[in-house]
């Protein structure tokens, strides 16, 4: 159907194009810039929002005005309080070490408008006078205008170098199609999200995988398309287009499938960020697949022959390694199994830390007063209390104040406030940690402040609270998550192969190549590694959700490699060929495809790396080193390693599972 009439399905695409750009181009205006790590629904959130129904204002002051003189605090409050949105200013001023400078907190109502706050206050307090604002309210909307910039900036660089690339791989007119794909693919995803973004609330941080894991995909689906149209072309196949569709194309449905899997699987977590990264990477997987299943073969059926390209004289090297490899599989696979362990060693020492000020970008407002803040004042951001919200009525004041007394002999705690009606039935305990406001004592306070016996309904809020309720949320779904992954990677590999065997080899590689992206990630960021050359601030951990973006996306993407891989391979067995020459056909057939995609690729998502926010960074570093590894490492090796060994029983399915597969009738599946 769509190479019946090529011209009206290109029309089709180009107004598809249109519409997504009118409709969901603007889409980053609408999307949430305060991160979404906290836990929904924990202990600390409905602490907060306890306090905000009580009070009508924030649970927490958003706004720090650092000045240069505490003789300007009289002054900058007065303008403070006159700002719509702003419920409450410190009275007093908090002074510097050295007494020259001076801060005041100033707390939101509860249903202020952020960006409306955030733009009354910079016209209060222009960029280059003698007062600078931060706290939590800036660094939100900073890092969000960091992420649109950095998108800009990225495209910039990344475009380049792909084109560049793509002329090299594609050759000939077929370099445009990776283009005209990755811009369907990127405005689709974002009509897609500006549609989802009405039900559900997403992150900023979206945009940034629908532009690099968009574009990468966008490459990769019509590089393995274009290289099987031009294989046919060279047999001078008179229907080239539809065996390409129905070899390649359906390949390329899997792995679409295969890589939106994988990503909704971060939907499980209770964080606003990684459901935003989940659902964006779902959908953009599906529309790069059907961008590329929609767009090529239709180009195919008006260029045609035009298409080809004389080899470039190079065959026979990917099947002379696969048979080098297959000649010695035991030693190669045992090798290469453990540098990959070794490199994923690392990530076994990860330490966990939470997105603070060291993720705002230098000369930002914000991350200058959090520095300044830290540097200059006494406790410096330690003053960031736990909150302990009790359920009282006004008549138990005496009860309460006993509660707050056996508060003050806790190990770790600092000082204790004086219990607060915040109305008739609430109130509010501040308990300030020693150390850090997120650190391991002020963590572990949270659990020691919830094992404490309460005479009163109590709630726990507060920045280490959060911390301990992510960890909490990550940690409870994660079983779930991994099952999903797992069990529907299987499931999608199975109804491809119909072997249980090559699925479950998959999972293994997968999680190798997962572990040794993240041995990188944990090595570069956590031990404070070129941190001049990324700009970057070490804080001597790895924020956790980047884990388990990087993961997912690492996962995703290694299974979409192997699938292109075993499609060959299977489809080499079935036309006759030994188990092991089988192996050797579809490597070569495969090998320099899957590296020039995985270089085009780790471009596109290597572009994170320029990203002024260092959680992003990670997921660029970890993506871009892992599909490499896998490509290189993993597909070059360790695959026809363990296939020459296993040999027949690579294919092995029970009985059962053998005739269900046969008439679920997916075994036509491959490229």
């Amino acid at each position: 159907m769509l190479t019946a009439r090529p011209k009206r399905t290109l029309l089709f695409v180009v107004l598809f194009v249109i519409v997504a750009g009118v409709v969901g181009g603007p889409v980053a205006g609408s999307l949430q810039t305060d991160g979404g790590f906290a836990a929904t629904s924990s202990g600390s959130a409905r602490a907060e929002a306890k306090i905000e129904q009580a009070t009508g204002t924030a649970a927490t002051p958003g706004v720090v005005a650092l000045m240069d003189t505490p003789q300007r605090a009289a002054a900058v409050r007065e303008q403070l309080a006159a700002q719509p949105g702003i419920a409450a200013v410190a009275k007093e001023p908090t002074l510097s070490r050295d007494g020259r400078s001076a801060y005041l907190l100033a707390t939101l109502t509860a249903d202020a408008d952020d960006d409306t706050v955030v733009n009354g206050l910079q016209e209060r307090f222009p960029e280059n006078g003698d007062v600078l604002l931060g706290g939590s309210l800036f660094a939100q909307h900073q890092i969000g205008e960091s992420v649109s910039a950095d998108l800009g900036r990225a495209e910039m660089l990344a475009f380049p170098i792909l084109l560049l690339l793509s002329l090299l791989f594609f050759r000939g007119r077929a370099t445009v199609l990776p283009l005209v794909v990755g811009i369907t693919t990127v405005l689709g995803t974002f009509l897609v999200l500006t549609a989802v973004n009405q039900a559900y609330h997403l992150s900023i941080f979206a945009l940034n995988l629908v532009i690099g894991l968009g574009l990468g995909l966008a490459i990769d689906y019509s590089l393995f398309l274009v290289t099987r149209f031009r294989e046919e072309l060279a047999k001078d196949n008179p229907d080239a287009v539809r065996t390409t569709m129905r070899t390649a194309g359906r390949t390329v449905a899997f792995s679409a499938v295969t890589v939106a899997l994988a990503m909704i699987t971060l939907t499980v977590f209770p964080l606003g960020f990684l459901k935003s990264m989940g659902v964006a990477g779902a959908a953009v997987s599906i529309v790069a697949g059907a961008a590329a299943l929609v767009i090529t073969p239709a180009t195919f059926a008006i260029w045609g022959t035009k298409l080809s390209v004389k080899p470039r004289g190079r065959q026979g090297g990917w099947y002379r390694l696969a048979h080098g490899v297959m000649r010695r599989p035991l030693p190669i696979a045992l090798a290469t199994g453990a540098l990959m362990v070794v490199i994923a060693l690392p990530s076994l020492r990860a330490v966990w830390t939470p997105v603070d000020s060291t993720v705002i970008p230098k000369g930002q407002s914000a991350r200058t007063v959090a520095d300044t803040v830290d540097r200059d004042f006494p406790g410096g951001q330690g003053s960031s209390p736990l909150a302990v919200v009790l359920t009282a009525p006004q008549s138990e004041r005496a009860g309460v104040e006993r509660y707050a007394a056996t508060l003050e002999t806790r190990p770790g705690v600092r000082a204790v406030s004086e219990p607060r009606a915040l109305n008739a039935t609430t109130w509010q305990i501040d308990v300030l940690a020693e150390g850090e406001p997120v650190g391991p004592a002020a963590r572990d306070l949270v659990g020691d402040l919830r094992d404490v016996r309460a005479p009163y309904p109590t709630l726990i809020g507060g920045a280490a609270a959060d911390f301990v309720d992510q960890q909490a949320a990550i940690g409870s779904n994660l079983p779930l998550a991994i099952g999903l992954l797992v069990g529907l990677t299987m499931l999608v590999l199975w109804l491809m192969t119909g072997s249980i065997v090559l699925p479950i080899k998959a999972i293994i590689m997968n999680a190798l190549t997962v572990g040794a992206s993240l041995g990188i990630l944990t090595l570069v960021f956590q031990d404070g590694r070129f941190e001049g050359l990324l700009g970057y601030t070490g804080n001597g951990g790895v924020e956790p959700t980047d884990f388990l973006v990087a993961a997912a996306l690492v996962f995703a993407l290694s299974t979409d490699y192997g699938v292109f891989l075993l499609g060959r391979i299977k489809e080499a067995r079935e036309g006759g060929l030994t188990d092991r020459e089988a192996v050797a056909v579809g490597v070569e057939r495969t090998g320099a495809v899957v590296t020039a995609a995985a270089i085009l690729l780790a471009v596109a998502i290597g572009a994170f790396i320029t990203s002024s926010i260092s959680f992003i960074q990670q997921i660029g570093v970890a993506t871009a080193a892992g599909v490499l590894i896998d490509a290189f490492i993993v597909r070059a090796l360790l695959v026809p390693s363990l296939m020459g060994l296993l040999g027949r029983w690579n294919w092995w399915s029970p009985r059962p599972l053998t005739r269900l597969h046969t008439r679920v009738r997916l075994r036509e599946a491959t490229t």
